[in-house]
Formats: C-alpha cells, sequence, structure tokens
C-alpha cells in the first residue's frame, strides 16, 4: 500500500513539472524594448565653424548699422572723453574695409579697396553707399572663410597692411569676426545714445 501511495505522488509530481514547462512554453516572451538609433553627429569643418561665426556677427552688425536714421548716420559723441573718435557712418565703414582687406589676403586675390584706406574710400558717404559696402564686405568675408581647411590653416600668409609681415591663415580668419564685434559694441553706444535700441536687444 505504501508502495502505492508513493508511486501515486511521484506519478503527479511529474505532471505538475510537464505542466508548468508546457506552461512556460506558451507563454509569449516579454518584448524588450528596441533602442532608437540616435543620428550620428558629424563633425564640422573648419570653415563652416568661422562661417557659423560670422553669419552670427552679420546678424547683429547689419541690422544695428541700418538701425541708425538718415539724419544721424554721421553721428559721434562729444561729451566726455571722445576727442577724434569715428562717427557711426566711420566705424562702418572701418569693419567694411577691414573685412575686405581680410578677405583679399586670404582669397590671395587683388584687394577690391587699398587696404591703407583704414575707413574705406573717401567717395562712399552717403548711407545708402555706406550700408552696400558693408554688405558687400561680409559677402567677400564667407566667401574668403569657405577657402580655411585643415591643410591650410596654419599656413603662413601676407598681411593686407605690411607685405613684409605675415600671419596665420585661420588667425587672419578669426580677425573678421572678433575686430568687428569690437566696433559693434561702439555702435550700439552710440544707437542708445540717440534713443534706439539695437535690434539684437529687441529679440
Amino acid at each position: 500500500m505504501k508502495n502505492a501511495i508513493m508511486a501515486i505522488l511521484f506519478s503527479l509530481i511529474l505532471a505538475a513539472g510537464a505542466m508548468a514547462q508546457g506552461n512556460s512554453k506558451d507563454k509569449p516572451k516579454e518584448q524588450q524594448p528596441v533602442a532608437t538609433p540616435q543620428p550620428a553627429v558629424s563633425q564640422p569643418t573648419i570653415a563652416q565653424v568661422l562661417d557659423r561665426q560670422l553669419s552670427t556677427l552679420e546678424k547683429d552688425f547689419v541690422p544695428a548699422a541700418e538701425a541708425m536714421p538718415e539724419d544721424k548716420f554721421n553721428f559721434a559723441p562729444t561729451n566726455g572723453e571722445f576727442t577724434g573718435v569715428r562717427t557711426f557712418a566711420l566705424q562702418i565703414k572701418h569693419v567694411a574695409a577691414t573685412n575686405l582687406a581680410l578677405s583679399s589676403a586670404l582669397l590671395q586675390e587683388k584687394p577690391q579697396i587699398d587696404p591703407t584706406l583704414d575707413n574705406g574710400p573717401d567717395d562712399i558717404k552717403s548711407r545708402e553707399d555706406v550700408l552696400k559696402l558693408l554688405r558687400d564686405s561680409f559677402a567677400a568675408a564667407h566667401r574668403a572663410v569657405a577657402t580655411v581647411n585643415d591643410q591650410n590653416a596654419t599656413e603662413m600668409i601676407t598681411s593686407p597692411w605690411n607685405p613684409k609681415s605675415k600671419m596665420p591663415r585661420l588667425a587672419m580668419a578669426t580677425m573678421l569676426t572678433w575686430h568687428s564685434f569690437d566696433h559693434y559694441g561702439q555702435m550700439v553706444e552710440y544707437l542708445r545714445m540717440n534713443g534706439i535700441i539695437p535690434p539684437a536687444s529687441r529679440r
């Protein structure tokens, strides 16, 4: 009798194990979350970095130049230590002339204007002509920075202001931005002195 009971229990254990195994096979496996592939971040070129910086500058600088009305375009501060400072128009002409000088050097082209004219040509006087010179200078600057790459970034090229002096191509390209921002800061002060909020501060 004892042996019969043991045989029955053993049979029940085997049956329970088989049922459990069958149930686990029938049960669908939990789906693992599928990882969403992340887009690869492409490494920008030197020219692209320079162009983006130049574009950022241009978006602030050109609207600021356009914000000064014609009757105040030749404004210069007189109160305080402002003797001999450039007028608003000359700030723009100086930046445009510098942009063109640097661009011609980077492009290895004949200068569009005489680089020794620190404030640009004297015959460019009207507001419309000054603004055109500025826009043309930025167009030239964009063409110029597009020539900078890994191979020529440290190449020494002749300064547009001194034929005996040379500087790295990359240094000349970055000067297009930092030099202009220096004068942009002065233009912002001129605008505010005339009750004009610089366009970049209105955003």
